[in-house]
């Protein structure tokens, strides 16, 4: 252990005490389990407080965050005018039950961003908008299949459950125990970036699949980018098939501009899925597509579905706030300049230090695989030293930056960092990696 991190640690006894409370009455002191940094080791942090780009744990340490709540938090902590939302919504009420004219503006916000997107219906988390994605494209279809990709992850519905990347892989979890065998049969997973996987795939079920679904840019095996050709082949085999599309951007929507990436990418999906931003640090989740297609879903249509905190006023309120905001001139070309800055210094101080490992990242989101070789898939993702992320994260917690505990996720830029966090990130990367270099390889 580092001078930095035997510091660290002796100036966390709060948070300390109260995780070891939280595992008396909390599965295993969380309430998602990459918080409880098994991945990485140390001690978990108890945060309480945020501001900006920082968070404040429990003894009051300042962390320099790059998880931003997983990317939901795009603007900064506490962000004024979503926090004064929030306040005065709740004096008004946090939740009725009933339809409010906040949801028609939410949603015309989001439509207008994504002229494609003609109709959606709000949900409270990721995971409910996939599968009742999901659902809609069974229902319309008569079909049963899917098909995913090994590392993309969709939620934690029972159909999404195998070869699932992100808090799966942190945990050594391959195939989740309490997910029936005969639905994850009618799952079928192929490799991220291999079109004649699918073809094969197709081939094998033919007429029997739903749909297909696609992180349009992977970010929870660790950010992986779609080759040339890839996304564009994958809506030509869906329409070829009679399957449909559904597009998760859970994590990119309104991430890299101000609406849905499938235009950059050119595509278009039948089904898309958003979440994280659109609610502005809120629960709040959408799926959507053509009218034609989401008046299929009650009470205009057969396909089920519903919520009793689904279009609360709150999570509305918020996510309004927060979408006006990504209207401002200039606010993405900040973020992306700010985080192809850090990405090149962490490449070069990764080949100073003459540790082998890719920077994969696009726009505001970025992962260091440690690794020589580079990562197009779940397997490449998978040989990763993630001892050796271990070390790093601690390292650079130690020095006051906090990145994702596990390496399997992304790293966040928000719109609050600034060219001097960057210059102090990647004086913590010289050092932490300079004391990594200096031990024993693995």
């Amino acid at each position: 252990m580092s001078k930095a991190q035997t510091q660290l640690n002796s100036e966390r006894r709060r948070s300390r005490q109260i995780f070891e409370r939280a595992e008396k009455v909390l599965v295993g002191g969380v309430n998602s389990p990459v918080r409880a940094f098994r991945a990485v080791g140390g001690e978990p942090l108890v945060i309480d407080r945020a501001s900006g780009q920082y968070l404040y744990d429990a003894d009051g340490n300042e962390l320099l965050d790059y998880v931003c709540s997983w990317g939901a938090i795009i603007l900064g902590h506490a962000h004024a005018a979503i926090a004064e939302a929030i306040a005065d919504q709740a004096r008004r009420g946090t939740s009725f039950g009933m339809t409010t004219e906040l949801e028609l503006e939410l949603a015309t916000l989001i439509t207008q961003a994504i002229p494609f997107l003609e109709k959606i219906r709000f949900v409270s988390s990721g995971t409910e908008a996939t599968m009742s994605a999901l659902r809609l494209a069974r229902g319309v279809t008569k079909r049963d299949f899917i098909v995913k990709f090994e590392g993309c992850y969709h939620g934690h519905a029972d159909s999404f459950l195998s070869q699932a990347g992100s808090g799966l892989a942190t945990l050594g979890i391959a195939e989740c125990p309490g997910v029936p065998q005969a639905l994850a049969g009618l799952t079928l997973n192929v490799p991220f970036n291999d079109l004649k996987a699918v073809e094969r795939v197709f081939s094998a079920h033919k007429d029997k699949i739903a749909a297909v679904m696609v992180e349009p840019i992977a970010a929870n095996m660790g950010v992986v980018l779609p080759e040339t050709g890839f996304l564009k082949g994958l809506q030509e085999l869906a329409h070829r098939n009679g399957a449909m599309l559904i597009v998760d951007e859970v994590i990119t929507g309104f991430r890299l501009k101000n609406g849905s990436v499938q235009d950059l990418l050119g595509i278009e999906g039948h089904l898309i899925t958003l979440g994280k931003i659109i609610g502005g640090g809120v629960p709040v989740a959408a799926y959507g597509g053509r009218a034609e297609l989401m008046n299929q879903v009650a009470p205009l249509g057969p396909v089920y579905q519903a919520g009793t905190l689904a279009g609360n006023p709150l999570a509305m309120r918020a996510g309004i706030a927060a979408l006006k905001q990504l209207t401002m001139p200039g606010l993405y070309e900040r973020m992306n300049e700010l985080a192809e800055r850090l990405v090149r210094g962490l490449r070069d101080e990764l080949a100073d230090a003459r540790i082998p490992a890719q920077v994969n990242a696009i726009g505001s989101l970025a992962t260091i695989f440690f690794t020589p070789g580079p990562v197009r898939n779940y397997t490449d993702a998978k040989r990763s030293n993630t001892r050796r992320y271990a070390r790093f994260f601690r390292e650079m917690l130690a020095r006051g930056i906090f990145l994702a505990p596990s390496q399997f996720e992304a790293a966040f830029l928000s719109a609050a960092h600034t060219p001097a966090d960057i210059d102090r990130t990647l004086a913590a990367a010289r050092e932490s990696l300079q004391a990594i270099a200096a031990e024993p390889a693995d």
